[in-house]
C-alpha cells in the first residue's frame, strides 16, 4: 500500500501522457509531453512548431501552466493521495485500521483518475474545435460542418495528413501500477485477516 502511494511522486518528474504528430512534411515526429504541471515538447522546437501548424486553421496555442487551474491543482491532489495513502498503509502495517481502507483508497483514485479523464477529454475537444473564424485555413467535413481537429483521447487518429498518436507516457504507467500495488494489498490484506479468523 505504501509503495503503491509513494509510486505517485512519479507523476512529478515524468509526463502522464504523450501526443505525437506525424506527416510526410515532418520526418520527425511533432510531440507534446503532459506533465500534472504543465505541457512541453518532446523536443526543443516542438511546441512552437505545433502552435505555428495550429494558427493556420485557427486552433489556439497550446496553454501555459498559468493558463490553466488543472496545472495547479492537480499536484496538490497528487500529493494529498500520496499523503493518505502513506499514512493508511502504516496504520495498516502496523493493525491499526482495517484493510478495506487501501480499496477505499483505489476507488477515491480510480474516480479521480475517471474525473481527469473527463476534463482532460474536454479540453481535447475544446482545443481541436473552439476555431478563430478569421483563420487562413477554413475546411469543411463532407457535409459542409466546419472540420474539427480533436486529437484522440486515447489510441491512433488520422487528421487531416497527420497521424495522432496519443498514449500515457512513464507517470500514466507508474499511478496505474501504483493503484495496482493498491488493489494487491487489500486482497493480501483480506487474505491474512480472513486466516487469521479461522484459527
Amino acid at each position: 500500500m505504501i509503495i503503491g502511494s509513494l509510486l505517485l511522486l512519479g507523476l512529478f518528474k515524468f509526463p502522464l501522457w504523450n501526443i505525437m504528430l506525424g506527416a510526410p512534411q515532418y520526418p520527425d515526429p511533432l510531440g507534446m509531453n503532459i506533465y500534472i504541471q504543465g505541457i512541453e515538447g518532446v523536443e526543443e522546437f516542438d511546441l512552437q512548431n505545433i502552435d505555428g501548424l495550429n494558427h493556420y486553421i485557427g486552433m489556439k496555442t497550446i496553454p501555459k501552466p498559468e493558463d490553466m487551474w488543472e496545472f495547479s491543482v492537480f499536484p496538490k491532489v497528487i500529493i494529498g493521495m500520496v499523503i493518505l495513502g502513506v499514512i493508511i498503509g502504516s496504520l495498516g502495517f502496523f493493525d491499526r485500521l482495517s484493510y478495506k481502507y487501501f480499496l477505499g483508497w483505489f476507488l477515491l483514485m480510480s474516480i479521480l483518475g475517471v474525473l481527469g479523464m473527463y476534463d482532460f477529454n474536454n479540453w481535447l475537444t475544446e482545443y481541436g474545435s473552439d476555431l478563430d473564424p478569421n483563420a487562413i485555413l477554413k475546411l469543411n467535413n463532407p457535409d459542409g460542418t466546419p472540420m474539427t481537429y480533436k486529437p484522440p483521447l486515447i489510441g491512433h487518429q488520422k487528421l487531416l495528413n497527420f497521424d495522432v498518436d496519443s498514449w500515457p507516457h512513464i507517470g500514466g504507467y507508474l499511478m496505474f501500477t501504483g493503484m495496482v500495488l493498491t488493489l494487491i494489498a487489500f486482497w493480501l490484506g483480506r487474505k491474512f485477516t480472513l486466516k487469521k479468523t479461522t484459527q
